[in-house]
């Protein structure tokens, strides 16, 4: 099977780990951004450490033209791709109680962490399922933690959480090639969470190692989800 991967919001933080530490184990890689000049600087980095890097490819998930746009570039110029990490997102307005969330908010999160996650993952179901590839998502426990739970963001993990379950199981009663499952990285110091920095937080250089880890792991891990570092209350 071709090692070559496609990450969303590559160009910096969880997801520039992923693809950083996929592409150190020998993957070939392709940036998922919705800036150019952002992925020029990614891709720079990348090659700097010696990775095969393949290109980039705009993706902005709030565009369903621009993602298939995107689906059809990819189909044409990367016929090799086997992995789709679902990585980028946004958050929403963390800094409010569930009751002051204002629609608007929710919307926009739910369009691109759950539709535009959707919309891709559609769009590049047939070639993945010809090289008999896998999904991986990025996300978040639908469970709801008592010590961070904002809403917007947390449901719209909820639904991209319910797609991989379904697709998972109609991957299996279609004996369809395709594998996906999801990963919860944990506490990590990102921009997503204004760089948050507490007790039981990890960096972006140690859940993108073991993101890598984890899926060069060899293991069949259909519909499961996957906790690196799970949310403790810290004492």
């Amino acid at each position: 099977m071709s090692k070559t991967v496609l990450v969303t919001g590559a160009n910096k933080g969880i997801g520039f780990g992923i693809i950083k530490h996929l592409g150190l184990s020998g993957w070939k890689v392709i940036v998922g951004a919705r800036n150019e000049e952002r992925a020029q600087h990614a891709i720079n980095e990348l090659k700097a450490l010696g990775i095969d890097v393949n290109g980039w490819v705009n993706i902005d998930l709030s565009d369903l033209a621009g993602i298939e746009r995107a689906a059809e570039e990819v189909g044409k110029t990367y016929k090799n791709l086997s992995l789709l990490v679902n990585n980028a997102g946004i958050p929403g307005d963390m800094s409010v109680k569930s009751a002051d969330t204002e629609i608007d908010s929710i919307k926009e999160t739910l369009d691109v962490n759950f539709i535009g996650t959707f919309a891709l993952t559609k769009a590049l179901l047939p070639l993945l399922e010809k090289n008999h590839g896998r999904i991986v998502n990025v996300t978040v426990p639908s469970e709801i933690s008592p010590y961070w739970h904002p809403l917007a963001y947390v449901a719209s993990k909820a639904a991209q959480n319910a797609m991989m379950g379904i697709m998972a199981i109609e991957f299996q009663q279609g004996n369809t090639p395709l594998e996906i499952f999801s990963v919860h990285p944990g506490p990590t110091t990102t921009d997503l969470n204004g760089n948050m920095a507490l007790p039981g937080f990890h960096d972006i250089e140690t859940v993108g190692r073991k993101m890598a880890e984890l899926i060069n792991d060899g293991k069949n891990h259909q519909g499961e989800f996957i906790e690196l570092y799970p949310i403790v209350k810290e004492d």
